[in-house]
């Protein structure tokens, strides 16, 4: 997903520092025992740095690029899969 993501702030024409661009991965693990245990749910934040003024085209790449993304749409229908972002803008 960051690598979609990444390309979807590309085509959107959003300039951002890909040098501070990070993302954090939280995931949610159920089963324990004898179960079988299993990623139910998984959650990435994105850190990017952008212009003002460019924050519409960024919360847009933000709601969209999870259908572009070929991760995300293999794993949809057993995993909840979120995201979000803390940006700065400059």
């Amino acid at each position: 997903m960051y690598g979609t993501f990444a390309r979807a702030l590309s085509a959107r024409k959003v300039e951002f520092d890909r040098s501070s661009y990070t993302a954090d991965v939280e995931g949610t693990i159920e089963g324990t025992g004898n179960d079988t245990i299993r990623i139910t749910k998984i959650h990435v934040t994105y850190h990017a740095s952008i212009p003002a003024g460019q924050r519409e085209a960024f919360d847009r790449a933000l709601r969209v690029h999870p259908a572009a993304c070929p991760a995300h749409e293999s794993v949809k229908d057993a995993i909840d899969v979120t995201c979000s972002a803390e940006v700065a803008e400059r």
